[in-house]
């Protein structure tokens, strides 16, 4: 079972960036039927949920701190979740994580992580 996020990188604030997390595997076999959630872990702190979406209808929900600012996709044929990030902070910065999760997004399968770096 593998995760694979890209598309992290040096950003300004106020810019965007969007990340992508491919599954293969047995994730990736099933992934039309998969939740699926980021996460994120900044310098000295704990890793915190981001956002999540669902395989039923595609649901999402979001950490409070995003909301507005960030948006889960997936795309079901690619085996593929997206995080489109805009209105970047500095607060922002942290390595982000996709992994598969349980209907309550608690995460099962942790993927590698992309760092973003947002600049002041």
């Amino acid at each position: 079972v593998q995760l694979q996020a890209s598309g992290g990188g040096l950003v300004q604030a106020g810019g965007s960036v969007k990340l992508a997390c491919a599954a293969s595997g047995r994730t990736g076999r099933n992934f039309s039927w998969t939740d699926m959630g980021w996460f994120r872990q900044a310098p000295g702190k704990d890793r915190e949920f981001v956002a999540g979406i669902r395989w039923r209808f595609a649901t999402t929900s979001y950490a409070d701190s995003v909301k507005g600012r960030f948006t889960a996709t997936r795309d079901n044929a690619k085996s593929t979740v997206y995080l489109q990030m805009t209105s970047l902070k500095p607060e922002d910065t942290a390595v982000y994580y996709c992994a598969k999760t349980n209907s309550m997004f608690r995460p099962e399968i942790w993927g590698q992580g992309t760092q973003v770096t947002v600049s002041s």
